[in-house]
């Protein structure tokens, strides 16, 4: 992944996004980020520790996807 995960001096984790937002039609996923729609219109309002466990999950279902594993 090339986004830049760092946590702003908040302790709030940065958003994922990579302005390629586009939902992929099998996964459900965002191209860019990989979240889902909800995970995506629900970020802003999100706890910390929601978005680090939405960000501990993407990792994984990148390599589940790259794996053909996904579905």
């Amino acid at each position: 992944m090339t986004a830049d995960l760092s946590a702003p001096s908040s302790g709030d984790p940065a958003s994922p996004c990579v302005g390629v937002c586009v939902i992929n039609p099998q996964t459900q996923l965002c191209e860019g980020c990989f979240r889902t729609l909800d995970e995506i219109a629900g970020w802003w309002d999100y706890a910390p520790d929601q978005k680090q466990a939405v960000l501990a999950e993407l990792d994984d279902r990148l390599t589940r996807i790259l794996d053909g594993a996904f579905l």
